[in-house]
Order: structure tokens, then sequence, then C-alpha cells
């Protein structure tokens, strides 16, 4: 129990939270961890959303997939990070995505959502900061959901870089971003060969470096 609260207390979901009441909560909340292979599915859309997930150990990615087939990456996750708070929050009955571990020994502690949502008979202490923290949480996804959106408003395929890397960016020059190639043309929504040459010729313009998915910006596109 100590070796999951370790690496679960980093998550904002449980900020706040003592081990003291964590056992406890562990109970309260339905929580147990589940391990997965790499490329098992951890959801399965039209599924029904009823538990968030904070990732204990390897990562997982989201994927979005249109009548036609074609699949999307939205999301790469590792841990401590938690995902399914959006739809679990939001009670839809048929999930639209599917949820994959992305590596072998991918630990997962599972929460029912309503037992987050509801306060217990019990009365425990930490219900209120944990919904408190949910609502932090969203709050930061839906900032993160507008930077999508304006990334995906863009018109070209460097537009769409540009801005992408402007908000992955820190106080630093370099950085690294989560994905690789395949799964950066996925997230930007654009063609991987045109991106690649993209990024090529902003190399080769002296406006950035990389090498794999680090970065840096040497001047502003």
């Amino acid at each position: 129990m100590k070796k999951i609260f370790e690496t679960a207390k980093n998550n904002p979901l449980l900020q706040g939270i003592a081990f003291s009441d964590f056992e406890q909560m562990m109970t309260c909340l339905s929580a147990k961890t589940t391990t997965y292979k790499k490329d098992d599915t951890i959801l399965l859309t039209g599924n029904t959303i009823n538990f968030v997930g904070i990732i204990l150990s390897g990562s997982i990615k989201t994927l979005k997939e249109d009548p036609n087939g074609q699949t999307t990456l939205l999301t790469q996750q590792n841990a401590p990070e938690l995902f399914g708070e959006t739809y679990a929050c939001a009670g839809i009955d048929h999930s639209p995505i599917t949820i994959q571990a992305t590596e072998n020994n991918t630990e997962i502690l599972l929460i029912d959502y309503k037992r987050i949502n509801t306060s217990c008979t019990s009365a425990c202490p930490y219900h209120r900061r944990l919904i408190k923290n949910m609502l932090k949480i969203i709050a930061t996804k839906n900032i993160i959901l507008n930077q999508k959106i304006e990334i995906l408003t863009k018109r070209t395929t460097r537009e769409k870089l540009v801005t992408y890397l402007n908000t992955q960016k820190g106080p630093t020059k370099k950085f690294t971003i989560p994905y690789n190639r395949k799964e950066l043309a996925q997230h930007l929504c654009v063609d991987r060969s045109a991106m690649s040459n993209e990024l090529c010729k902003m190399r080769n313009e002296g406006l950035i470096k990389f090498n794999k998915n680090t970065f840096e910006i040497i001047q502003q596109p």
C-alpha cells in the first residue's frame, strides 16, 4: 500500500491526502490495482466509463476511431497521470474512445468515480478535498483542450507545428515532447511525411533543432 501511495500521491487528485487516510480511502472508493501488458485494452470504445485511473507505472494512449476506420491518437500519458475523469464526470454511457497500455507491466489504480462524487456515510474528511481536486483537474484539462482546438484551427502543417511546439516549451529553449513522429502527426491531424518535411525545412532555416522527440527553438518561426 505504501508503494502505491508513493506514486499516486504525486497525482493532483490526491493533493493534500495523507497516507494515514489513503488506506481507508482505497476501501471507501472501491479502488483496485490492475496490471496490463503492452497493447492491452483498458477501455474499449462503446463501453461504459464508470472509473477514473491513475497510472502507477508504464504508460497509456487514448485513441479515437472515425467511421472510416481511421485512428487518431488523442493523448499519451505516463505515471502518475490521471485519465477517464472527463467522460466519467459527464456520465457518458458509451465511451467514444479506446484506451490502451503502451508498455508491459503498466499498472493502473482504478477508482469508482461515483464514490468520489458522493460523500460516504462515514463522512470521510478527504472527500471534500477529492471533489475540490477533481474540479481543478477538469478545469485544467479544459484549458489543454482549448490549446488543442487552437492547433487544429491552423491552416498549414507549419502553423500547427509552431503552435504545438510553443505550447510545449518551458522556461528554457530545449524541451521534450511525449510523441514520436507518427504519434505527433496523429495528434496534429496532419500527414506524417508532410510534417517530417516541414520539420526539416524549419531546421534548415535555422529556426529549430531536434533529436528524436527533443526540440530546441532557436528563433521563433
